[in-house]
């Protein structure tokens, strides 16, 4: 699904201006999905091209003008055909595991201190998701559900399984030390 997938997606929900759209996202998707005004923005021109939106311009006083967006009966079309495709793999982008993956090459202390950190943002963004579940639609209830669970999930998995990494860094750090002593 790419951004201007989700654009239609929020204007199907009511008019908005590419702030509160922006808004939306981080309220509905941030732990799920990312965009950035920088793609936001390019979507919506795009999208004005291609007929799936209109635009239009409301004055502000104080400010510069707001260009309120609302979705086009093509553009519904468009969202509803792009939603009936079948979804792709979930793709995981993680700085946390590309650092894991190198647990031999940094100090037990430091494998440890990213473990405990990550392990408390999972524990803390279930907590938070946990919050939203009762006071949400329906689907946003199956969301916000999907995304504590997997952010449980992840938190048991670091609890049972942290000694893997720790042990192998451990291990690293006494063969280099070794290492250094024979010499």
């Amino acid at each position: 699904m790419d951004v201007r997938t989700l654009c239609l997606g929020v204007l199907s929900l009511g008019d908005a201006s590419g702030y509160e759209i922006k808004k939306r996202l981080e309220d509905t998707f941030s732990h799920f999905y990312d965009a950035s005004f920088g793609s936001i923005y390019p979507a919506l021109n795009r999208l004005q091209k291609e007929g799936l939106v209109q635009c239009e311009t409301e004055a502000q006083s104080k400010r510069p003008d707001k260009k309120v967006y609302s979705l086009t009966v093509e553009g519904r079309l468009t969202l509803v055909a792009e939603l009936n495709n079948m979804p792709g793999r979930d793709r995981v982008r993680s700085e946390f595991l590309v650092a894991m993956c190198f647990a031999d090459l940094l100090p037990v202390g430091q494998i440890s201190e990213m473990i405990d950190q990550r392990l408390n943002q999972h524990k803390r963004l279930a907590a938070e998701l946990a919050g939203r579940e009762s006071r949400s639609s329906a689907a946003q209830q199956f969301i916000a559900g999907y995304g504590r669970a997997l952010y449980e999930a992840a938190a048991a998995y670091l609890e049972t399984n942290r000694h893997l990494v720790e042990s192998e860094a451990l291990l690293a750090q006494v063969d280099s030390d070794g290492v250094g002593a024979a010499d």
